[in-house]
Formats: structure tokens, C-alpha cells, sequence
């Protein structure tokens, strides 16, 4: 016997949805790492901690019959409940597929519910951007969770979560601060600069977002595309500079083993517009290259 879907709670906005949703898949990418405060996806729901243009808010989306219910606390509480739909890719339109490579519309048909999220704070995307960049997965999560804990707040609201750091605090803090959550100088610099552009980027269209970004030093397309693919729904940021994504690509769409960037942008051409769409089939499609080169290793910091 199926459990009956959550009914919808007198206090929530509720977005209806035509096509299928998985929530967990669909919000991944907004998550960094299991330990992530500012975010938890459980099974049928999720809570979600916020800086909205309107103040912090915790947000609580729920899969109930025929679409998705939100209830949201703090002084954002309206904003985040409104944009709710987006989060989960409720305005996502899939593309006719029709002529796509085999294995993406296999994987498409296997995955009917994963959307691409719009979360539209294109700060929060940045920051653990930054601590991504030219580092293990690890790394980049440890940092980022450690910036949370030491220069976030507790968000409003029972979700128990974390609220992403407010960007005029980083600014403020000298690069040595970030040592100690593994970062470098020269990122450390890099998340001070983008701390003190981040108000600029407030209720900016992808487009001048993109183009603010990439003016900063240290930022090139592999942040940008991370911002535009999670802030904005942008079904076409594919990730140029990654370390795994060229080879996952060429593996996938071409049987070959081994690729720079060139080569991915290449096979990717025909998908021109769905580009980014492309890699996030590919990254949940579980397909990759047998690893037969050294992964990255971890890197030692101090003294930077």
C-alpha cells in the first residue's frame, strides 16, 4: 500500500507541479557536502537557510499530492516562500531531446524528476565556489563548513540550521583568518573581493552577474558557471576548467578516456544552450572514466 502524499499545511504556499519531481537530485547541487548547515535534504523534504534581499529566512519545502508546499520563518520568510518553486525547478522546462546522444535521453528517461534548481542569491553560490576552486572535494567542503560554523548565525525558525555568512563579515577579516579552514592567500583574498562586490550583484540578471564576476581577479568561468548553473537556473553554465568533467564528457559522449576543455566544449556544441544541463545528466548517470591517473592530493597550506 503507498503512503499518502503530506497534506498542505494552512500556512504554506503551495506550487503546483505538472511534471515529476526528485527533490534530493534536484537540489544536490545547492548542497555542499552532507555536513552543510545551511541545508538539509531528507526524503520528501528539505530546509534551506538564507540571506534574502528581505532578510535571513529558513525555508521548509515538502513534496505533497500534485506539487510542493513551503513554509518559511524570519524576516525573508515571504520572499523564500515565493521563490520556493524555483528552488525546486518548478519553471525548469526540460528541452525536446529528440536527436540528443542515446545515453543522455537513457539517462533523461531514468531521472524524469531532476530539474535544475534557481536558488537567486548569487552570493551564496559564490562563496563555496571559491573554496572549490583547484581543490578536492574534501578540501572545499571542509572549508566551506568551517567558514559557516566560525562567521555564520543560526537561522530563524526550527530547521536547527545555519545561516550562510553575511558578506560584509568576510570582507572585514584579514586573509590569515581563512587559514585556518585551508585557504590560501590567495583565495582567502579572492573571497574578501567578492565579499565586498557581492551587494552589487543583488537582483542583477545573469548576464551583467557573469560579466561582474568574471571583471574580479581570480574569478574565471569554472566559478562563473557554478553561480549562474545554482543562482540562476542556467541550463547552458558548464563547468570549463574542472579537473573530472572534460574526461566524464568525452567518455560518455565519445568513448574516449582522456580530455582537456577544448574537447568537451567540442562535444558539447550540438547542445549549445543546454550545455550545463548536459553535465548535470551526466554527473547523476554514475558514468566515468576508469581512473588509471594519480587523483589530486590535498595541499598544505601554511606558510600561505
Amino acid at each position: 500500500m503507498t503512503a499518502a502524499a503530506p497534506q498542505l499545511r494552512p500556512d504554506a504556499t503551495a506550487f503546483v507541479l505538472v511534471e515529476p519531481l526528485d527533490l534530493a537530485a534536484t537540489l544536490w547541487p545547492v548542497a555542499h557536502g552532507t555536513g552543510d548547515r545551511t541545508i538539509r535534504i531528507g526524503r520528501g523534504e528539505a530546509w534551506r537557510a538564507s540571506l534574502t534581499p528581505f532578510g535571513p529566512a529558513t525555508l521548509r519545502v515538502v513534496q505533497v499530492e500534485g506539487g510542493v508546499s513551503a513554509t518559511a520563518w524570519g524576516p525573508g520568510a515571504d520572499w523564500a516562500a515565493s521563490q520556493a518553486g524555483a528552488l525546486v525547478g518548478a519553471d525548469d522546462e526540460r528541452p525536446d531531446m529528440t536527436g540528443w546522444h542515446p545515453l543522455l535521453r537513457e539517462v533523461a528517461r531514468r531521472n524524469p524528476g531532476l530539474r535544475l534548481p534557481r536558488t537567486g542569491r548569487p552570493w551564496e553560490a559564490l562563496l563555496p565556489a571559491i573554496c572549490e576552486q583547484k581543490v578536492t572535494g574534501r578540501e572545499a567542503r571542509a572549508a566551506f563548513q568551517g567558514i559557516v560554523r566560525a562567521y555564520g548565525t543560526d537561522a530563524p525558525g526550527p530547521g536547527r540550521l545555519r545561516l550562510p555568512p553575511e558578506p560584509s563579515v568576510l570582507a572585514r577579516l584579514p586573509y590569515f583568518a581563512f587559514h585556518r579552514f585551508g585557504l590560501e592567500r590567495r583565495r582567502a583574498d579572492i573571497i574578501r573581493h567578492a565579499a565586498e562586490l557581492a551587494p552589487r550583484l543583488e537582483g542583477r540578471p545573469a548576464g551583467d552577474v557573469r560579466r561582474m564576476l568574471e571583471s574580479l581577479p581570480g574569478i574565471g568561468p569554472w566559478t562563473t558557471a557554478e553561480v549562474l548553473r545554482v543562482a540562476y537556473g542556467d541550463a547552458d553554465a558548464v563547468s570549463v576548467g574542472d579537473y573530472h568533467i572534460p574526461s566524464v564528457v568525452a567518455w560518455a559522449l565519445a568513448g574516449e578516456r582522456r580530455a582537456d576543455d577544448a574537447r568537451m566544449l567540442e562535444l558539447l556544441e550540438p547542445y549549445r544552450g543546454q550545455r550545463g544541463r548536459v553535465q548535470r545528466l551526466l554527473e547523476v548517470s554514475g558514468i566515468w572514466p576508469e581512473r588509471r591517473g594519480p587523483r589530486m592530493a590535498p595541499r598544505d597550506i601554511s606558510g600561505q
